[in-house]
């Protein structure tokens, strides 16, 4: 039966406003529902579907209207694209409308359980010749077959709905790739973070707190530990723990190689992944699980391919850690590992100097200062042996012990004022260097000047006027001790863009080479105090030269206006 020019109309008019609300719609779910009940409404169908083809061809998806929840639960299996399904998806036949479903000869038939249906009007989805899906409509409720100008909506249904599909794809698409852009933003900036903070110190402890806490944070787990491999090669000892549970986690704190999910990491240096934890025999602190944890993950710390420990974050989550976030982790690990390797042996290298800094000092005090207390005590005895009978002689001796104390008095408070730490105490650096000045003076004979500017250089950055004071402080202390100079000057004054100060003396000087290798000058503490803010020094020596240090800090840089 033919529509009339105002029920074709009409039709129209619903379509094109059925067709703009796909248009809104970009959840590409909900959207196919839509495109199958609008099918039915336009058509009179009692019955309707959507196929969805995917990237090879085949069907993807098979959304359906007009069947009850208990009737698509008795159909056995979804369509399989035989039959006329099939012939539709491999595009070769067009539109398809027929009055009797089981009298056309490409009809496979219905599965058992499926609803009897006998018109059916199928349509493919086309955008730009390539076919996204077709629509299929069954069962015309006011006639025994669907018309002409059936077909001919459902065609432009289909057009629109190739449009609206072909967007909610791309649209889907774009959100994707912004999960992962942000994802992947997240990622380097935690990269970066960790990077900072693995590279503006040497503390091992400072190190271990500001990756797990950073590492804590990004991935929202509570708790992390790390352990670290002990001197016997075989055991890994836990040292850190960050977050929840701790007592649940100090239940075991030693691991041998291979020995549980640590050991393991530990052992093949890869990383050791669990998702459940209650029924994971790996397991050996029970505690843990007792305290809701569900998922754990062991990723082992090494430089330069050898193990330094086990790094390891634990939750309650039950959302499984992705492969990018273990890539994640791998990343951090390798980049700690090293970063904690350099720490312990910057702390050997540490430990090692100060004993042999204390050795030196033992040395001079003995081969110095003692043997000077010793003469001293032989000339008092002499002395006390000739008083009566050469009383001129007697008191000869006398002076000159005493001025071998006062000369051993200075020696011992040079020692004092190359160990005793000091700090600016909320001074200007020239105030703090002027303080060291009045000090030398105080304990030694030598004629000290200062010069600085009046400018108190309050865009010096505290970190960058400490390292200045500190390397005076030692050039003071190692001129006391070693220079045997008469005379001192201390120069501080600056540029738009650094501080500098220059300490010269009129020693000994020394052979720089023959000093760096040791570590009687304190040449290389300069060194790393000045490198440490972005600065730099130089030592100009020579034997019975003198000696001449420079050193440079960065200021601030003036904002324009200011």
């Amino acid at each position: 039966m033919l529509l009339t020019r105002e029920e074709l109309q009409e039709r129209l008019i619903a379509l094109h406003q059925a067709s703009l609300e796909l248009v809104k719609n970009v959840s590409l779910e909900t959207l196919l529902e839509r495109i199958v009940s609008m099918a039915c409404e336009q058509s009179g169908a009692k019955y309707g579907a959507l196929g969805v083809l995917g990237p090879g061809g085949d069907l993807k998806q098979f959304i359906t209207v007009g069947m009850s929840a208990e009737e698509i639960k008795r159909i056995p299996h979804p369509p399989r694209g035989l039959g006329l399904i099939g012939a539709m998806m491999r595009g070769n036949s067009g539109n398809i409308r027929i009055p009797e479903i089981s009298d056309d000869p490409r009809s496979v038939g219905f599965p058992t359980g499926h609803p009897g249906m006998h018109s059916l009007l199928g349509v493919p989805i086309r955008q730009g010749g390539r076919q996204l899906g077709q629509i299929y409509l069954t069962e015309k409720i006011s006639a025994p077959e669907f018309t002409d100008d059936d077909e001919t909506i459902i065609e432009m249904l289909a057009a629109y709905a190739a449009v609206a599909i072909d967007n909610a794809r791309l649209y889907e698409n774009l959100q994707s790739r912004d999960q992962i852009l942000t994802r992947r933003n997240d990622e380097l900036a935690l990269l970066n973070q960790i990077g900072t903070a693995l590279s503006s110190s040497l503390e091992l402890d400072e190190i271990m707190n500001k990756t797990l806490a950073l590492l804590m944070a990004h991935f929202k787990v509570e708790a992390g530990e790390i352990f670290l491999r002990e001197e016997d090669g075989e055991t890994l000892r836990l040292v850190l723990h960050r977050g929840e549970a701790a007592e649940a986690f100090w239940t075991r704190n030693r691991y041998k190689m291979g020995e549980g999910m640590v050991g393991q990491a530990a052992q093949t240096k890869k990383p050791v992944v669990s998702n459940h934890l209650e029924k994971d025999e790996r397991v050996t602190r029970q505690a843990v699980v007792k305290a809701g944890f569900k998922q754990i993950a062991c990723i082992p710390l090494t430089a330069l391919g050898e193990l330094v420990g086990v790094l390891t974050i634990a939750t309650r989550s039950r959302k499984p850690i992705s492969k990018d976030e273990l890539a994640v982790l791998v990343s951090v690990a390798a980049g700690a590992g090293t970063a904690i390797e350099n720490a312990r042996l910057h702390s050997n290298v540490r430990r090692v100097t100060i004993l042999e800094e204390r050795e030196r000092i033992g040395m001079d005090l003995h081969d110095g200062i003692i043997q000077s207390i010793y003469g001293v005590g032989l000339s008092l005895e002499n002395a006390r042996a000739v008083l009566h009978e050469d009383p001129e002689s007697a008191d000869k001796r006398l002076q000159k012990a005493m001025d071998d104390l006062n000369r051993t008095i200075r020696d011992i408070r040079n020692y004092i004022l190359d160990l005793r730490p000091r700090q600016l105490r909320g001074e200007s650096l020239i105030e703090g260097l002027g303080r060291l000045v009045s000090e030398f003076r105080q304990n030694t004979k030598i004629e000290v000047s200062l010069a600085g500017p009046k400018d108190p250089l309050s865009d010096l950055k505290p970190v960058n006027a400490m390292a200045l004071f500190h390397i005076c402080q030692e050039a003071l202390a190692n001129i006391a001790k070693h220079a045997n100079a008469s005379k001192v000057s201390i120069d501080l004054w600056s540029t738009s863009d650094r501080a500098l100060l220059e300490i010269h003396d009129d020693g000994a000087g020394f052979d720089l080479e023959k000093a760096s290798k040791t570590v009687g000058h304190g040449l290389a503490n300069m060194q790393t105090r000045v490198a440490n803010v972005g600065g730099d020094l130089d030592i100009i020596t020579s034997p019975g030269e003198g000696t001449t240090i420079l050193a440079w800090a960065p200021r601030s840089p003036s904002r324009e206006g200011e």
